[in-house]
């Protein structure tokens, strides 16, 4: 049976994504931004509150429906699957049409003015440059599907053993694994690209793979999960007052103690949560469980473009473009996915879909 509360996780952390993008547009922590509008911006605390946990969640959920998937398909279908709908959108994707997201991002950066030596680039070169630079968030795709493959390599050579042996990882067990999140966390983390974490995010993936793909793992994480919310919160509050003002999205702050700990207690607190109260289908959910991946997928060049507007021709209050960058992230990511989907080779080089009807059209599992 299919694991409703697996999809309802999934596009609330995808919300989260955009919420999380909503404040990043206008960031006052020294890190790309259309613009500010105070010195100091407390309500940058999102940023804090979502960032450490966001992606490292949607990785481990990544591993665990890798684990469902294989229990069904073979091998060969799990490649086939991960290449279509991970690797054709974030390579021919971009390459068609991520132009668009690298416009806005070099308009940002004020790449196109005349004394800026992009400008005397040939046309062809131009367009490469903003093509590679509209990746943006697609980095996800990328890596998930590199990590995909190696998911692959160990299914097959691990032929079930060590899977077995996990399911009796208990609660305390669980929470002592934020020891080697933090250990990976601290490896492989690219000096520029810093999105490209190749330590922490293959190792909770793997750990969705093999540990909390078992129901009885998470069915303890449910009977504990009034304790890890409360312990969520408590270590994001001090994440917070310890480093706000800090570059959230750079070494060592986002590998530190406080950051790990309270993006581990997130993820459980978050994974025992969905599994006791929301393990079921409602319209909504099964309207977002659809579409969590066009939203995903899209509402990253709606947000930006909003907000690369309201920079240049504007001088709104803060709540005002918030809220507009918000609602057109959210509403032009379903509006753009809507029509990628009755497109046919669109849907299938941006979203990795042949039809839109078919389960094919169901987030990446």
């Amino acid at each position: 049976m299919r694991k409703h509360y697996i999809d309802n996780l999934r596009w609330f952390t995808v919300l989260a994504v955009v919420i999380y993008h909503v404040f990043f547009m206008f960031n006052a922590l020294g890190v790309l931004s259309f613009k500010t509008f105070s010195e100091v911006q407390y309500q940058d605390g999102i940023i804090y509150l979502l960032y450490p946990w966001i992606m490292v969640l949607l990785f481990l959920i990544a591993g665990m429906s890798s684990r469902y998937y294989l229990e069904k398909h073979s091998i060969k279908e799990f490649i086939r699957s991960r290449t279509r709908k991970l690797l054709v959108p974030s390579t021919i994707g971009i390459l068609l049409f991520g132009w668009i997201q690298g416009y806005i991002n070099m308009a940002e950066s004020h790449a196109f003015e005349e004394d800026q030596g992009f400008m005397q680039l040939p046309v062809v070169v131009k367009f490469l440059i903003m093509d590679i630079s509209g990746t943006s968030i697609l980095w996800f795709s990328q890596l998930l599907w590199l990590i995909s493959l190696l998911c692959a390599l160990v299914a097959k050579l691990e032929k079930g053993k060590l899977y077995r042996f996990t399911s009796k990882t208990g609660i305390i067990a669980s929470v002592l694994l934020v020891i080697p999140v933090f250990v990976s966390a601290q490896i492989l983390n690219l000096p520029i690209l810093s999105v490209y974490r190749f330590g922490i995010y293959p190792f909770v993936f793997f750990l969705g793979y093999f540990v909390f793909a078992h129901d009885e793992v998470v069915d303890r994480l449910a009977k504990f999960r009034i304790p890890l919310i409360a312990a969520a919160a408590v270590l994001g509050v001090t994440y917070l007052v310890l480093h706000f003002g800090d570059d959230a999205m750079e070494m060592p702050v986002m590998a530190c103690v406080p950051a790990v700990a309270f993006c581990w207690a997130m993820c459980l607190a978050l994974l025992g949560s969905f599994r006791a109260w929301f393990d079921r289908v409602t319209p909504f959910a099964a309207f977002m469980t659809k579409r969590s991946f066009g939203i995903y997928t899209f509402h990253y060049v709606a947000m930006s473009a909003v907000a690369l507007l309201l920079t240049l021709y504007t001088d709104w209050p803060a709540f005002v473009c918030y809220v507009l960058c918000g609602v057109s992230g959210l509403a032009g990511s379903i509006i753009l996915t809507e029509i990628v989907t009755r497109i046919p080779f669109v849907r299938w080089s941006l979203l990795g879909i042949k039809k839109p009807s078919s389960k094919e059209a169901r987030n990446v599992q």
